[in-house]
């Protein structure tokens, strides 16, 4: 194994002005994280310090955690915030969901998973064919109620963090509609408090989704029927 290897900086933005460059050549040892990189570079330039916990990192162009290990010719970029700021955790919104900035935003080097899960529109519901879906929501609110529900999973469970971003407006076949990222010390944590997010999210958040059959109908479908239709019949008792 090689005592050093070489790795590239991308600096953009505020970075590009603090370091007085778009990019530079660093040797470290084998294993360094890029955890540890951006510490040697605050280090080095600690103006970059104040964006420490509010930026995203990559690696050969793909996001990459804190925790991550570099090798040989990596290009390495600490992102800052973009102009609509850092991640938020909690967002309800009419833009495509991608989970990658979220497992970045909750992953910590103490906690030891990562669960996401996504919803995702599929072809049908209760038996009837799905064109598209349309979901509409009271947004500054439903925004606190998944903060809130968040809350309670933290204090269940003792995770780390997490996120929780809900698509709005119309929605086609295979279109994730929402993502509930959970970061926590074990798997089995990480998994249940996940589930029950979501379940929480469908019970209370004030979040509708209206189905568009594929025959032209349309119904507004609430949890208590969405229940009812993915349980199946257990016959009556009377």
């Amino acid at each position: 194994m090689a005592d050093t290897i070489t790795i590239i900086v991308r600096y953009f933005a505020a970075h590009r002005e603090i370091t007085g460059r778009s990019d530079e050549t660093l040797t470290l040892a084998p294993g360094t994280t890029v955890g540890a990189l951006w510490t040697l570079l605050t280090e080095r330039y600690p103006r970059l310090a104040g964006y420490s916990g509010r930026l995203l990192f990559a690696v050969n162009q793909e996001f990459a955690t804190p925790d991550q290990s570099l090798h040989h010719g990596d290009e390495v970029a600490f992102i800052p915030p973009v102009s609509g700021g850092a991640p938020r955790a909690f967002v309800v919104t009419h833009e495509p969901l991608d989970p990658a900035p979220l497992v970045a935003l909750v992953q910590s080097p103490d906690m030891g998973a990562v669960v996401t899960f996504a919803g995702v529109v599929r072809n049908h519901f209760g038996g009837r064919k799905t064109a598209f879906l349309e979901y509409e929501a009271y947004t500054g609110m439903a925004e606190a109620v998944l903060e809130q529900i968040a809350g309670e999973a933290r204090t269940r469970w003792n995770t780390g963090g997490i996120a929780v971003h809900h698509r709005i407006g119309r929605l086609e076949i295979g279109e994730t509609a929402v993502l509930v990222v959970v970061a926590a010390p074990h798997r089995r944590e990480a998994f249940e408090a996940a589930a029950w997010i979501m379940d929480r999210v469908k019970e209370i958040a004030p979040i509708w989704k209206k189905e568009y059959w594929a025959d032209g109908a349309a119904e507004w479908v609430g949890d208590e029927k969405e229940r009812k239709r993915e349980v199946p019949d257990q016959g009556s008792t009377t």
